[in-house]
């Protein structure tokens, strides 16, 4: 699992070194080739924020709702690559889960899935999934997009991660 994240989370860095924001980070938008090699596809979304460091969502844009931060669905609001962190920890959600749909409980609506977010509501920890790897989730999941890690502390939280996965199967 963390290997997977791994990857994606330097993909992520990298396109972040670039001042893009993908804007659809989404197992569906990962390939996995031999050998567990993962490359992040589909850049329809992505957006240049070289200039000004933020973007500002087109009202007309479709924007995937359960997997978009909640600043990306609110009308008016800045994004940044912390969007994609955002993202990210729903990404993390579906490869812990083996691909099930996030909120599997709340309906596909805008409205619906900002209020219960900004009320507090966040997804339950997934069956068989480790507290470490909840807890990075949860960090991807900061209402405030300000207070959630960058990718290269995700990718370093990975690392470290699988560091101490190896020495556990020694």
């Amino acid at each position: 699992m963390y290997q997977v994240a791994r990857q994606v989370a330097r993909g992520m860095e990298y396109l972040c070194g670039l001042k893009f924001i993908h804007g659809d980070l989404a197992a569906r938008n990962v390939l996995v080739g031999d050998g567990l090699c993962v490359k992040i596809s589909d850049f329809g979304l992505s957006s240049d924020i070289y200039r000004r460091g933020y973007y500002r969502e087109d009202p007309w844009r479709k924007v995937p709702v359960k997997w978009a931060a909640p600043e990306r669905l609110m009308e008016g609001m800045k994004c940044s690559i912390k969007a994609d962190v955002w993202s990210f920890g729903i990404l993390l959600y579906e490869v812990a889960t083996l691909g099930e749909d996030p909120y599997p409980d709340i309906p596909n609506s805008t409205v619906a899935l900002v209020s219960r977010l900004s009320s507090g509501y966040r997804m339950a920890q997934p069956e068989g999934c480790s507290n470490r790897l909840y807890e990075l989730m949860c960090r991807c999941w900061e209402w405030e997009p300000t207070s959630r890690p960058g990718f290269t502390e995700l990718l370093n939280e990975c690392d470290q991660a699988l560091r101490i996965q190896d020495k556990s199967h020694r």
